[in-house]
């Protein structure tokens, strides 16, 4: 499974977010008064929701907890030794103490299983940090060390790395993003997806990190950096996005893409501007900033509830799906959706 997929989307509306759009269930965006939309540079897929994957009170972990969140799929059938499942899938609670989870199964459509040793990685790591809790859990599978990269954060202002060969066990293994490293006044620097990307231009960088950025304005906006070896990084201190780029309130949860020489960042808005994920072009090299309008909106009744965020994308034998956070933030579960064409 890819972790920058190229999938194909047919109605993408450029300039969705000024022009005003609604997106239907699947996906297919209409502009106000307007007939259906022509197709968009993006070629993305429309995704429809299919099931619910978990849900809080199915879990013996988190212990009264009320939601989970920042689901990551990662194939690992081709890429460890003897695994639970085809497929592993990371998530978290947000609230204290949080914890880094993992469910695992055969089809990204589900049954997923959760693991029996839940938490994975806890808000207290002897000789390393103690914080009131951990999260939003990224998964690379660095092709180069052989190893599954965990990127998480705890507190909310930093980004920590641990390290794994078979995605269960891991050893901790630095601070690679904290809010000192970012324009003075940042109190956040967390929700980070690190992905495979080479930028010659950006010292020969291979990997690109994509996070949430706050500041004293209190609102979020979409950060970015790149790095060589995925441990040490450099840090824009330019925003890649602002929530302003598309006029809602904040922005969270993005996640690359890449199709045709170009990439692209999709991201969630927060509910009180509709609760929809957002695609932006980029460009190969990180250069170009064409905001396309909505990429996903979410369903009005359950499990989305008028909000669906933090998505991640892959394939199952060919077939394109989004697993994705679905429902009221601090109240939500781990939802998936298919391709459609």
């Amino acid at each position: 499974m890819s972790h920058t997929p190229s999938v194909d989307r047919r109605t993408l509306l450029r300039g969705a977010a000024a022009a005003g759009t609604l997106l239907g269930v699947g996906g297919a965006a209409t502009a106000l008064g307007a007939g259906p939309a022509s197709a968009a540079p993006g070629g993305f897929p429309d995704y429809r929701y299919v099931t619910t994957l978990l849900r809080p009170a199915d879990l013996i972990y988190p212990p009264s907890q009320k939601e989970i969140i920042f689901p990551c799929v990662r194939g690992v059938y081709d890429r460890l030794s003897d695994p639970l499942g085809r497929y592993y899938l990371y998530y978290a609670p947000h609230d204290d103490p949080g914890g880094i989870c993992l469910a695992y199964g055969d089809s990204l459509e589900g049954p997923f299983t959760e693991y029996p040793g839940n938490p994975l990685v806890s808000n207290v790591w002897d000789d390393h940090y103690s914080v009131p809790h951990v999260s939003s859990p990224h998964v690379l599978w660095n092709e180069d060390e052989r190893e599954m990269w965990l990127y998480f954060h705890g507190d909310n202002r930093t980004t920590r790395l641990a390290r794994s060969t078979d995605g269960i066990n891991f050893t901790y293994d630095r601070t690679v993003l904290h809010t000192s490293m970012l324009p003075e006044g940042s109190k956040e620097a967390s929700y980070a997806r690190v992905f495979r990307h080479d930028l010659p231009a950006r010292d020969n960088a291979r990997y690109v990190m994509l996070f949430m950025i706050n500041d004293a304005s209190n609102h979020r906006d979409i950060g970015w950096g790149w790095s060589r070896d995925g441990r040490e990084w450099t840090f824009s201190q330019e925003r890649l996005i602002r929530h302003t780029d598309v006029g809602v309130n904040d922005i969270s949860g993005p996640h690359l893409l890449t199709r045709n020489g170009s990439a692209y960042v999709v991201y969630h808005s927060d509910k009180a501007s509709g609760g929809r994920m957002f695609i932006t072009e980029v460009g190969n090299d990180f250069s170009l900033r064409d905001h396309l309008g909505v990429f996903h909106t979410p369903l009005s009744g359950a499990p989305d509830d008028g909000r669906s965020a933090a998505p991640s994308f892959g394939t199952d034998r060919g077939v394109a799906y989004m697993v994705y956070e679905a429902g009221e933030r601090l109240s939500g579960s781990i939802a998936v959706a298919k391709a459609v064409s």
